[in-house]
């Protein structure tokens, strides 16, 4: 069973406990205070004494409780409202979306090799099933990732004998006993070991097992991955250098990795599996269960593997396809979102990918939580430009510098089925809008019912040293339903002209759609064309006024991040890349140049008062208008009922909203706004406060493996439906960074190397979340490609037509084609300037240019030296991802006009989102305070009045014993004076 991995952040313990600090020495002092005067009245007498000192720890105890509730309503409290969540899985939304997983998952498993018809094997054979991840598979991904553990999930084993199949127990026994638990790969270490028995550990017994159960082996390979951590593409190096990874070798007489080899190649001990199942096999299937492209071009080249699958983490019932494919229930219909090269580290991002610090930028160094070390600014250079996946290597193969065959073993787009189809390419035709479409007629020429994708992809006119272009673009996709043997279906391809325009950063500084021939492919995958035509652009267009931008911008789109190049020499396809081993060579330098030192922004050089303008009056506060939020559901953002439901909002109100953003929304009583909840998971809501958790559907790559958009769709309603169910009003989702390179640690999350298909299927989901009132944070914005220092002030270089063309893309069409209401911002720097609080990006670009109306967040709050509110909204942030007060996530500038603008605007669009979220769908919804409040006030009622009841009982001890003392001392008195004497 998979487990959220539950790791303990010191830095938000020690967090938690620096805003508790008040009520804290509050305590400390009333208690201390209790002590001295306990002792300090030792020498009264005794009814003194005794009501003093249960008088003092009576009035300490109070203290001590107003303290406590102070802690409970100030620093605690967001935590505690998150933990009060009641919202459970109906039985019906269980069922409904593991029936969804199971689908997804039958169309996002790719068959990558099916030698002479190997596959589908017989209903009911008996397997062997051979590896150690057999017993132990991948499901999803870590940190935010993680999987329930609250609702059962489907073995790699339960899906193979969930279809009939009989397993071989002996080797799951072996493997079971050999070690039960995957290693933890978590969010501050990881452990990278990879359980596999060696070839010695295969008894004479257990190789007769193998022989005597079954003449075919089904070998499993598996490699996870998480968050907070890229996969080490150097194992043994890096396992030595970092402190946070750790890996145990399978043998002590041998490695598992070679020097200079990665996670993401066979292991020695693997390699000695599959020549174990090669020589006690007649039938090898290669079963590949991971979300990160593998390096499989030995066994995609080995006459002796008869067929490889790549079983994408499903999810929590997902397995259940592995077997239905196996025996040709499911004909296999997903294809590879991207490419699988022969070697990763030759791919032009290789040098450029991972660990790279400043050398002098000392004075930003910040103490690691995690390690206690310091880390300093560090920086990625994204040198390759556009030529990410198979643009590179499709464009390269075409300027005739690599050799493609040897260098790629499986194209972007590829994947086999148990059937054979046709695609007929129809006319392409163009109306006066530059609308293009075309037909695609289908037919399964084969024996077996099937499923297929149709690609299609431009080739533009390249002119040499002119405007960056790869030779191969996807523009647009579609996939038919379930074909009979004989049957057709024709599937109409629709896309824009302007969908093949280049951004041209150097000269037109805009969108430019080149005169010249474009040629319209139809391909099954991104290297094989089937049919295509040709389409002339009669004369260049370039995209940069009123009336004439690109993709309905609603101003045009003009240069912004000119500052991000930085000094970086980009690959170019210039003489067919003749600047390829300069522009692709590790970092020269690990030093900042001067001109960008001086730009460079942190918490330590940041004064808002330098950004504070004169003219700016401060806006109304604390109004009594008489509105609701529940008032403005459905109206338009520049409603005027905004401007008097705003005027109605404190700045205490404002910045409460602003800060305290984490996992949901606060309530705010001033505009009836109610606390609601945001949650996490990619590919599930999972609610880490009140330990609820939904069921956990297949990975991002499985969701883009399908290029079916239609279940995109339904994935979205899934979140919906759950949502509901849950009291949730937001998702932390979907992840739309892009796989820039294979060993991205978090590539499980996101969907693809290419932005239209990522962009689409996101679109797609956002949607299906949206026709049920959730609003989906569209995340990481923008170029969170890699985790390696994430949160160190990461510096992230790249030209701005790839930052367009490439990582921009995929989160512009979740939001024009999705209409995402939020939007997650990322933890890097882009330049020199956080990305969350970077106003090319977060004003000008996502609202400006493309009309997005909706919130924005910070990724996780920690202050991490460079996150602060003050920044934040001013330049388009407009709240915190903060569980506690570390007070940067408060705006400190409340005394400028400028500031409280901004946080009236911030506060504008957080509350625009939540009115047009399901929770005021049906008008004003109650409020409710939450259960701990309740419980909270019957304590205090109950230790009042106990409190109370203990200070009269000592007062009325007093008094007796007082009125004793007094009696005794009378009676004394009276027995010492002496008798009268007669005389």
């Amino acid at each position: 069973m998979p487990a959220t991995v539950l790791s303990i952040n010191w830095n938000d313990v020690w967090n938690v406990v620096v805003s508790l600090r008040p009520q804290l020495i509050v305590i400390a002092v009333a208690l201390l205070a209790a002590i001295i005067i306990t002792i300090a009245v030792r020498k009264l007498n005794t009814p003194a004494r005794k009501l003093t000192r249960a008088t003092t720890w009576v009035a300490a105890t109070v203290a001590v409780a107003l303290a406590i509730t102070g802690m409970m309503y100030g620093g605690l409290k967001t935590i505690l409202d998150l933990s009060s969540g009641s919202g459970v899985l109906a039985e019906e939304t269980k069922a409904s979306v593991e029936e969804l997983g199971n689908t997804i998952s039958d169309e996002g498993m790719v068959l990558l090799k099916n030698e002479d018809a190997t596959l589908p094997l017989e209903d009911g054979s008996s397997i062997n099933v051979l590896g150690w991840a057999s017993t132990n598979p991948v499901y999803g991904g870590t940190g935010s990732g993680s999987l329930s553990p609250d609702n059962p999930t489907t073995s790699l084993l339960d899906g193979l004998q969930n279809a009939g199949f009989k397993t071989n127990t002996t080797l799951s026994d072996f493997y079971t006993d050999y070690r039960a638990e995957r290693p933890e790969v978590g969010m501050f270490a990881a452990d990278w070991t990879l359980p596999e028995p060696t070839a010695d550990a295969y008894t004479d017994a257990l190789v007769s097992s193998i022989q005597g159960f079954s003449d075919t082996s089904v070998v499993t390979i598996a490699r996870s991955g998480g968050e907070g951590f890229d996969l080490p593409q150097d194992v043994n190096a890096e396992v030595e250098s970092n402190g946070a990874f750790s890996y145990t070798n399978n043998s002590t007489t041998q490695t598992d990795f070679a020097d200079g080899q990665g996670y993401l190649e066979l292991t020695a001990p693997e390699r000695d599996l599959i020549a174990l199942a090669k020589d006690n096999s007649e039938t090898v299937i290669v079963v590949y269960n991971g979300a990160n492209a593998f390096d499989l071009s030995d066994l995609a080249a080995d006459p002796d593997i008869d067929a490889i699958i790549w079983a994408i983490p499903g999810g929590q019932v997902g397995f259940n396809a592995l077997g239905r494919i196996l025996d040709g229930e499911v004909n296999p219909s997903a294809k590879t979102p991207d490419t699988f090269a022969a070697d990763y580290k030759q791919s032009p991002a290789a040098n450029n990918f991972g660990d790279f610090t400043y050398t002098n930028m000392e004075e930003y160094g910040q103490s690691s939580p995690f390690t206690g070390g310091t880390t300093y600014p560090a920086f990625v250079n994204y040198v390759e430009g556009i030529y990410v996946g198979y643009r590179w290597y499709e464009t390269a193969a075409v300027e005739g510098v690599i050799d493609y065959d040897a260098t790629v073993t499986y194209p972007f787009g590829y994947g086999l089925s148990y059937t054979t189809f046709t695609q007929e390419m129809g006319e392409l035709s163009r109306d006066a809008d530059g609308a293009i479409s075309l037909d695609v007629t289908v037919t399964n020429t084969g024996d077996v019912a099937g499923k297929d994708v149709v690609e299609v992809y431009y080739t533009p006119p390249y002119t040499n040293g002119g405007i960056e272009k790869s030779a191969v673009n996807l523009v647009a996709y579609g996939k038919t339903g379930l074909l009979e043997p004989g049957a057709s279906e024709t599937v109409t391809i629709t896309f824009a002209e302007d969908d093949m325009a280049s951004y041209d950063y150097r000269d037109a500084a805009a969108y430019v759609l080149e005169a010249g021939e474009y040629t319209i492919s139809l391909r099954s995958d991104s290297h094989t064309v089937i049919d295509e035509q040709t389409l002339t652009v009669d004369q260049t267009i370039t995209y940069d006024s009123e009336g004439n931008t690109h993709a309905d911008d609603v101003v045009a789109a003009t240069n912004q991040f000119d500052a991000a190049a930085g000094d970086v020499t980009y690959l170019s396809r210039a003489d067919a890349f003749a600047n390829y081993d300069e522009a692709t060579a590790a970092p020269a330098s690990l030093e900042m140049a001067e001109e960008y030192q001086a730009t460079f922004v942190a918490n330590s050089n940041y004064d808002s008062t330098a950004f504070d303008n004169d003219s700016d009056q401060m806006p109304t506060t604390g109004a009594d208008n008489g509105l609701v939020l529940g008032d403005m559901y459905g109206l338009d953002y520049d409603d005027e009922k905004w401007e008097q439901l705003l005027d109605q909002l404190s700045v205490a109100d404002m910045n409460n909203l602003i800060a305290n953003g984490g996992y949901g929304s606060v309530a705010v009583d001033s505009v009836g706004k109610v606390r609601v909840s945001d949650v996490d998971g990619p590919a599930s809501l999972n609610n880490n406060f009140t330990g609820v958790g939904s069921i956990g559907l297949p990975s991002a790559v499985s969701v883009a493996a399908t290029w079916n958009k239609e279940l995109a769709h339904e994935f979205g309603t899934a979140i919906g439906t759950m949502a509901h169910d849950m009291d949730v009003a937001g998702w932390y989702a979907p992840a739309t960074n892009t796989h820039r390179y294979a060993y991205a640690g978090r590539n499980f999350e996101y969907f693809s190397e290419d932005p239209v298909l990522a962009g689409t299927q996101v679109a797609q989901e956002i949607q299906g979340a949206k026709e049920l009132g959730v609003y989906a944070f569209i995340k990481h914005f923008a170029m969170n490609d890699q985790e390696t220092n994430r949160t160190n002030m990461l510096a992230t270089w790249s030209n701005e037509q790839a930052i367009r063309e490439i990582y921009l893309k995929p989160f512009e069409i979740g939001i024009k084609e999705g209409g995402a209401g939020a939007v997650m911002t990322a933890f890097n720097y882009i330049g020199t300037t956080y990305a969350g609080a970077l106003p090319e990006l977060q004003q000008t670009v996502l609202r400006d240019e493309w009309g997005f109306r909706g919130m924005t967040l910070t990724d996780y709050f920690a202050g991490y030296g460079y996150q602060n509110a003050d920044q934040l909204t001013r330049n388009g942030g407009d709240m915190m991802l903060a569980t506690t007060d570390i007070t940067v996530n408060s705006v400190q500038n409340t005394s400028s006009a400028t500031g409280v603008l901004a946080m009236r605007e911030a506060s504008h669009n957080i509350l625009y989102t939540v009115a047009n979220s399901w929770i005021y769908e049906n008008g004003q919804p109650e409020v409710q305070r939450a259960s701990w409040e309740y419980l909270t006030w019957g304590v205090l009622a109950v230790l009042g009045l106990v409190l109370i009841g203990l200070e009269l009982l000592a007062i009325k001890r007093f008094r007796t014993r007082r009125a004793e003392a007094a009696a005794g001392k009378t009676a004394e008195a009276t027995t010492d004076q002496p008798a009268d004497s007669d005389d």
